[in-house]
C-alpha cells in the first residue's frame, strides 16, 4: 500500500487504529447516569463515522482503492490552501474527539477513542515536517503512484469509465499543485538525495514514452464490459485516447522537464535524514511512528547489531552442512550456481503460485479465522519495475470486487536468485500480508477505520512472523531455499542496523552497500533497489524486525502462563482477530487474552 498525499488521509492509510473484543458495558445504572453514558457512546460512534466520511472524501484514490466508488470522479487536491484546511480540520476533529469522556465504555469503545486521538495527535505533530513538499521519490509519488491505482480500480459501467476520464482530465492540475509544493521544498530545504532525481525524471520520459495503446493509462480500453453498446465503446475510447494524448503525456513530459531542469540542482548531498532541516527529531517521529516504540535509534540500532550476529551463525550452519567453510564463498557460489538463477519471467510467478497454494493447505492448523478472499500473484507493471521491491502486497477490496494481490517484481529476472521465494510468499501472501488484511477488511464487528487500518510495526511485524511460521511448520525443506529465509530474516535484521546508520549514525550510502555485502548474499540489484528504499522512506524499514520479536515474545510468554492450555489457533486468531494495532496495545490484548485463558 502506498500512502495518500493528503496529511490525515496518509497516516490513517500507514498507521490505522486497533481494536479489542467486545466487552460488556461498565456502569449504566438507571437514573441520569445511563442515558448520558449512551449518549456519550452515540456521540462517538458518530463522529469515527463523521472522520471516516472526511477521510474518504478528500483522499478520493484511496476510498477507490478499498471500493468506495462515491468520488470515483475526483482527484486529490494539493494546493497549499487544502492542505492547511486539511491540518486545521484535523485539529478540529482532534478537540472534539479529546472532549469525549469515555469513562465507563466498553473496552473495544474506550480504545477507539483513545487511538483515533493518538492518531489525531500524530498527525499534528508530524505537520511540523512539512513532509508535503517533499512528495515524489523514486519509488512513490504521483508520477509512480496514479498509473499504479488504474490497476486497482474496478471498470464494470459506463459510469466508471467517465468517472475515470473526469480523472485524467484532472492530472495536469494535480501535477501543477505537486510542482507548486516541490518549489516550496526548495526554499525549505525539503529535498530527496540528488543522485536519486534523475530516475524519476526517467520514470517520467518513460511513461511519456508509451505508445497510447500501451499506456498504463489505457488498460480500461483492452476490454469492454460485454454490456456495453459499440457507440459507448467508441465514445469512451475516444475520450480516454484524447485525455491520455493532449493532457496526460503532456503533464508528464512537462512535469519530468521540471524535475530534470529545476529540481535535480537543488537535491541534498547528505542522503541521511539527519541532513534534513531539524533531522534528529524528524528521525526520531519517523522511528517512533514506524515502530509503535519508545526505542531510541541507538536501541534499534543495537539490536540490529545483535540479530545480525545470530542469524549469521544459523546461516553459516547451513553453508557448512552444504561442504563451505565460510559465508563468502557460499555466497559466491550461489552467484554461478545456474540451479538457482529464474530461467524467465513465468517462473518466479508459478513459484509464487506454488508455495502460497502450499500454505493454504496448512492454514486450517495454525488460525481458526481464515479469510474468505483469496490472494492473485501478478507481475509488477513495468514502469515501475526498475525501483520497485522484489515483491509487495496491494490490498483488496473490501466489497471483493478487486482481490489483493501479491505484485511480484520479474524484471531482470537472470540477475535473481529463487533463494528468497518460498519465504517471500509467505510475507507477501497467506498467511502473512494478505491474510491479515483481508481478515481485518472481513471482520464486520470492526468499522471502517479499523478495518482499512495499518502500522507498519503490526502488519509487517506479522509478515515477518509469517515466514517463521513455515519454517515451523515443516516448509523450506531445500537447503537453499531455507538459506534464502534465513537470508530474508538477516534483510530485515540489516534493517535495523542501515537505517539507523543512514539517519541516525551519518553512514554514506556506500557504507550501507558495504554492510550488505560483507553480512548477506542479498542479489545485488535488491542490495541497490533497498538500500536507496532506506534513504528514501527512514524508519519503515525498522518495523518489520521489531514487530516480529514483539510477536514472537508474546507467543512465549502466552505459552509459559497457559502451559497445557496454550493453544496455537487461539493465539492466532487473537492476533489477527481485532485488526492492525500498534505493539503496546497488542501486548494489552494478548495479556488479558492469557489472563482470560487462565480463568476459563
Amino acid at each position: 500500500m502506498k500512502a495518500t498525499t493528503r496529511l490525515g488521509a496518509s497516516a490513517l492509510l500507514f498507521s490505522l487504529i486497533m481494536g479489542l473484543a467486545h466487552a460488556g458495558d461498565a456502569g449504566g445504572g438507571a437514573g441520569t447516569v445511563a442515558p448520558a453514558l449512551e449518549q456519550r457512546r452515540a456521540a462517538l460512534d458518530s463522529l469515527i463515522k463523521e472522520q471516516w466520511e472526511y477521510t474518504m472524501r478528500n483522499a478520493p484514490e484511496w476510498a477507490s482503492m478499498i471500493g468506495d466508488k462515491r468520488y470515483n470522479d475526483r482527484l486529490s487536491d494539493f494546493s497549499q490552501a487544502a492542505i492547511e484546511a486539511d491540518l486545521a480540520a484535523t485539529k478540529a476533529f482532534l478537540a472534539r474527539f479529546d472532549a469525549i469522556d469515555s469513562s465507563g465504555f466498553p473496552v473495544q469503545e474506550q480504545l477507539n477513542h483513545q487511538l483515533m486521538l493518538r492518531s489525531l495527535r500524530e498527525q499534528v505533530e508530524g505537520a511540523r515536517f512539512k513532509d508535503w513538499e517533499m512528495p515524489v521519490l523514486q519509488n512513490s509519488g504521483i508520477h509512480i503512484d496514479t498509473p499504479q491505482m488504474v490497476a486497482m480500480l474496478s471498470f464494470e459501467t459506463v459510469k466508471d469509465y467517465e468517472d475515470y476520464i473526469a480523472r485524467l482530465h484532472q492530472l495536469p492540475r494535480l501535477f501543477n499543485e505537486t510542482t507548486i509544493q516541490m518549489r516550496k521544498g526548495i526554499q525549505d530545504g525539503l529535498m530527496p538525495p540528488q543522485f536519486l532525481i534523475p530516475k524519476i525524471a526517467r520514470q517520467c520520459a518513460d511513461i511519456a514514452a508509451f505508445k497510447t495503446a500501451d499506456s498504463p493509462f489505457a488498460q480500461p480500453l483492452k476490454k469492454f464490459p460485454a454490456s456495453f453498446s459499440a457507440a459507448d465503446q467508441a465514445r469512451l475510447r475516444a475520450a480516454i485516447v484524447g485525455a491520455i494524448e493532449k493532457e496526460v503525456v503532456p503533464a508528464y513530459k512537462k512535469f519530468g522537464a521540471f524535475v530534470k531542469t529545476s529540481y535535480q540542482a537543488h537535491g541534498r548531498k547528505d542522503v541521511g535524514l539527519w541532513s534534513l532541516p531539524d533531522g534528529a527529531a524528524r528521525y526520531a517521529f519517523r522511528a517512533k511512528t514506524a515502530t509503535t516504540t519508545e526505542q531510541s535509534p541507538e536501541q534499534i540500532h543495537q539490536l540490529g547489531l545483535a540479530e545480525v550476529a545470530r542469524i549469521e551463525a544459523q546461516m553459516l550452519a547451513v553453508a557448512n552442512k552444504l561442504g563451505f567453510a565460510d559465508l563468502k564463498s557460499f555466497n559466491a557460489s550461489l552467484a554461478a550456481n545456474a540451479a538457482l538463477h529464474p530461467s524467465s519471467r513465468q517462473q518466479i510467478i508459478d513459484l509464487y503460485s506454488k508455495y502460497t497454494e502450499q500454505m493454504y493447505q496448512k492454514l486450517p492448523e495454525q488460525f481458526g479465522l481464515l479469510p474468505k478472499a483469496k490472494v492473485e500473484i501478478l507481475q509488477v507493471e513495468a514502469f515501475q519495475e526498475k525501483e520497485a521491491a522484489g515483491a509487495f502486497y496491494n490490498p483488496g477490496a473490501r466489497d471483493g470486487s478487486r482481490p489483493g494481490r501479491v505484485m511480484v517484481n520479474t524484471g531482470d529476472f537472470a540477475k535473481r536468485t529463487t533463494l528468497g521465494v518460498e519465504t517471500t510468499a509467505l510475507h507477501e501472501g497467506v498467511p502473512g500480508h494478505h491474510m491479515q488484511i483481508a481478515i481485518a477488511q472481513e471482520l464486520e464487528e470492526l468499522p471502517a477505520f479499523r478495518q482499512q487500518g495499518n502500522y507498519t510495526a503490526y502488519a509487517e511485524g506479522w509478515a515477518l512472523y509469517a515466514e517463521r511460521l513455515g519454517e515451523e511448520l515443516g516448509f523450506y525443506a531445500d537447503p537453499y531455499s531455507y538459506y534464502g529465509h534465513l537470508q530474508d530474516e538477516m534483510l530485515r535484521a540489516i534493517r535495523l542496523v542501515v537505517d539507523t546508520g543512514l539517519h541516525y549514525k551519518k553512514w554514506s550510502r556506500q557504507q550501507v552497500v558495504d554492510y550488505f555485502h560483507a553480512h548477506s548474499g542479498i542479489d545485488e540489484v535488491d542490495v541497490q533497489s533497498e538500500t536507496d528504499r532506506y534513504i528514501v522512506w527512514p524508519g519503515q524499514a525498522l518495523g518489520y524486525k521489531i514487530g516480529q520479536l514483539k510477536i514472537l515474545a508474546l507467543r512465549d510468554f502466552a505459552k509459559a502462563q497457559l502451559g497445557d492450555k496454550f493453544n496455537i489457533r487461539a493465539f492466532h486468531d487473537e492476533v489477527l482477530g481485532a485488526g492492525s494495532l500498534p505493539l503496546d496495545v497488542l501486548e494489552t490484548r494478548i495479556k488479558n487474552w492469557v489472563v482470560a485463558q487462565k480463568n476459563s
